[in-house]
């Protein structure tokens, strides 16, 4: 590896970091925003608190790179649609298991059983190129696997999860899609900014109908937009968790491969967790609600070290990663 390039790839690890700091940043976040919406809007219920902290971050994420982008911001090739409608529909699936479970877990948990796509990137792409994981992989599984059952509060005589737990394991299958489309060879010449505003453009036009549909009346759909705490809220949604995170994620990932990339994600949770810690209380002096800071608690210690273990792990396994040509 030449001077440059490796300069190249510290450069968009640290990036990656960034784009972790601002993802943890969006967990509690949304969960502020729900229970903003159960105090607003009561009768609304959660699949609209579920739909209306989706969808309005991404209308006004669209009109702000519109409006960045200057008139040419229509200008988009083919690849660029196929390529963004791709990570749309997968990132439209991940975000909204992930963001319902939160009504059911903590913050912390949440981002913490959404880090088990680290296992299933490389997986699939063993699967994918009929090439086997390797031990290292398989250990990290069984890793994974007993980190979240910590976690997920699994119930071992109902051999069940609690739906929170669910909804965000489902969720991380979506995201490894996501970052596999991302990082694949055939899509190495479109534009990070036209990718970022064809997945904006299509996650407002597809979750703004659900939030109107899941809306009692038209007074439910405008209600939030009176309140200052949810305004501001989502607007450092909007800005940092959401223009700033994906605009970093689009430039810098496909710079790395999938597997480096799901690894680096893993500091998402960490980045969640300390956040929780105070985040949480600071809201709800400002926004006038009962969100207390969560604390560390020994599953979440033991739980979340088996899953960063497994991580730290696959960092080491020799076997080069497959090409994700596509």
């Amino acid at each position: 590896m030449t001077v440059s390039a490796a300069a190249q790839r510290r450069r968009a690890v640290a990036m990656l970091l960034l784009t972790n700091v601002l993802w943890g940043l969006s967990f509690p976040i949304v969960k502020s925003l729900s229970l903003l919406h159960a105090r607003l809007v009561p009768e609304a219920g959660t699949w609209f608190a579920t739909f209306y902290s989706i969808a309005p971050r991404f209308v006004l994420a669209t009109v702000v790179l519109a409006v960045v982008q200057g008139r040419g911001f229509w200008r988009i090739t083919g690849a660029e649609w196929r390529q963004g409608g791709l990570i749309t529909v997968f990132l439209a699936a991940g975000m909204l298991l992930q963001n319902d479970g939160l009504h059911f877990t903590a913050a912390s948990t949440s981002a913490f059983l959404t880090q088990l796509y680290a296992l299933i990137i490389p997986v699939a792409l063993a699967v994918w190129h009929r090439r086997p994981p390797g031990v290292k992989v398989w250990a990290s599984c069984a890793l994974v696997l007993a980190g979240v059952a910590l976690l997920g509060r699994f119930d071992w005589r109902a051999f069940s999860f609690g739906r929170g737990e669910t909804e965000t394991l489902l969720c991380s299958v979506f995201f490894a899609g996501q970052i596999i489309c991302l990082g694949w060879k055939r899509y190495g010449h479109n534009r990070p900014e036209k990718i970022t505003f064809v997945i904006f453009a299509l996650l407002a036009v597809i979750f703004w109908p659900l939030a109107a549909l899941a809306a009692p009346d038209t007074a439910t759909l405008l209600a939030p937009w009176r309140s200052g705490p949810w305004l501001g809220l989502t607007l450092i949604l909007t800005l940092f968790c959401t223009i700033g995170a994906f605009w970093l994620m689009t430039i810098w990932q496909p710079r790395l491969s999938a597997t480096e990339a799901g690894l680096i994600y893993c500091i998402e949770p960490i980045c969640a967790s300390l956040l929780a810690l105070f985040l949480p209380a600071w809201f709800s002096v400002w926004a006038g609600l009962d969100y207390p800071n969560e604390t560390i608690t020994w599953t979440l210690l033991v739980g979340g070290g088996l899953i960063t273990l497994a991580n730290v792990l696959m960092l080491f396994r020799p076997e080069p990663e497959p090409s994700t040509s596509g």
